[in-house]
């Protein structure tokens, strides 16, 4: 989960890549990403939901 200080709490391509690449690299290690929450002063968005993740 992390915060977008704009207020916008909508993923912006570089934050789905990010999470991609951090689900990829956990998984080496055993680890299953279950969730990327965003959250903004106009609510929050669900990664998941929005990218297949």
């Amino acid at each position: 989960m992390h915060n977008h200080p704009s207020g916008d709490p909508k993923p912006s391509g570089d934050d789905i890549e990010m999470t991609k690449e951090i689900a990829k690299a956990a998984e080496a290690f055993g680890i299953s990403i279950h969730h990327h929450l965003a959250i903004g002063r106009k609510g929050n968005e669900r990664f998941r939901s929005l990218s297949g993740l």
